[in-house]
């Protein structure tokens, strides 16, 4: 019975090694990204600054 059971795990086991064909590989074409311009950090800060500057000059008066 010991006999049994181990050859039915080797065979088992055995099976797992053979998985695949022998197809050729599919071999995907790689991924392009393209990057894009970003406009500069600064433009977002320009409409604040104004927004300091009327403030200040509206405060001093």
């Amino acid at each position: 019975m010991k006999k049994l059971v181990l050859a039915a795990a080797l065979a088992t086991t055995a099976s797992t090694a053979f998985a695949g064909s022998m197809a050729e590989p599919v071999i995907e074409a790689p991924v392009i990204v393209e990057e894009t311009t970003t406009s500069s950090s600064s433009a977002g800060l320009v409409v604040p600054l104004i927004l300091i500057a009327v403030l200040a000059a509206a405060a001093s008066n």
